[in-house]
């Protein structure tokens, strides 16, 4: 491979890594390129929601720990390189009225050091595509929406010689995608197929509770059908956090490579344009060479070509 691009792809907690975009982040290590994943929190805070492990004493007792071998096996199977970024997941407050978040815990956290902490890790691995989620945090977690708000500021930031000094040599990387990992026309795409084949469609209430919920723009969709089995071994890793008889298993690899052969993304913040026709099949399209990207990069005051965020993000961590 005449080129090596690098990708930084920051979720909330282990196992979002191998249910969102994980076939493109196989993908681009089979061509050769250096993929990072951050986890922002331990998912400490997690249900146990394999049916088949709720009861075990030693996971219940032992859970953070569990979690962290879980990821590792998953980033082994995916061949990515990993880092923890160290908050405390939030957990997900539910009832009504919602209970306050846990003290000390990632949503909570000032944005001065969730952001400067991302901004370290990206000066460090230099990235020059990075991928998180909208504004609505995929779905919305506390801990998803400050992964947002925090990747958002640190895209902004990392590349500026004067915002956290300390965190090492400014580096900008050039593309910011959101993840659109679930459509309402991938549900009933996949819906439709199981039913023609005459199989039994879980998607039906899903479908029905999507109800006016926007659809995500998707610009880019990436081609990775031959890397579905790697992503469900990833998945499968999480053994704690995924039901193997679940919905995400019961359309199969084959059946998905027919009917919705792509990971799906949102290019939301560029220093380079999209293609004329607004689609893109690669995040790192119109980046050019490694040396020209690199010095691309490094390069101050430039001008964002793309700048579409739907807003979440607080005036102070912009």
């Amino acid at each position: 491979m005449a080129e090596r691009m690098r990708l930084m792809a920051v979720h909330a907690h282990p196992d979002d890594e191998s249910s969102k975009g994980a076939a493109t982040l196989a993908k681009y290590v089979a061509e050769g390129h250096e993929v990072l994943v951050v986890s922002c929190t331990g998912g400490e805070r997690g249900d146990v929601l394999n049916p088949r492990l709720q009861d075990d004493p030693q996971i219940l007792r032992e859970l953070p720990e569990v979690r962290r071998r879980e990821m590792a096996a998953a980033a082994e199977i995916l061949g990515i390189d990993h880092h923890w970024l160290g908050f405390v997941d939030s957990g997900l407050p539910e009832g009504d009225p919602l209970p306050p978040l846990p003290e000390g815990c990632f949503a909570l956290e000032p944005l001065d050091i969730t952001v400067e902490a991302l901004v370290r890790e990206v000066r460090r691995f230099r990235p020059h595509v990075m991928t998180t989620y909208d504004e609505n945090g995929g779905y919305p977690h506390p801990d998803h929406i400050m992964c947002h708000v925090v990747s958002v500021a640190a895209f902004r930031a990392a590349g500026d010689p004067e915002a956290y000094p300390h965190a090492g040599p400014a580096w900008q990387p050039l593309k910011l995608y959101y993840d659109r990992g679930f459509s309402r026309a991938k549900l009933e795409a996949f819906h439709e197929a199981l039913i023609s084949a005459g199989q039994e469609s879980p998607y039906a209430e899903w479908i029905a509770g999507w109800k006016d919920r926007p659809e995500g723009r998707i610009t880019t969709r990436v081609q990775v059908a031959d890397y579905f089995e790697q992503r469900e071994r990833a998945l499968l890793a999480h053994a704690t956090q995924v039901d193997p008889d679940g919905n995400f298993f019961r359309i199969s690899r084959e059946m998905q490579a027919q009917v919705w052969p792509t990971e799906d993304f949102d290019l939301t913040l560029s220093y380079v344009p999209l293609p004329d026709d607004g689609d893109e099949d690669d995040l790192f399209a119109g980046l050019g060479t490694t040396a020209e990207a690199d010095e691309r990069a490094t390069r101050s005051g430039q001008q964002l070509v793309v700048d579409d965020v739907r807003e979440r993000v607080p005036e102070e961590a912009r």
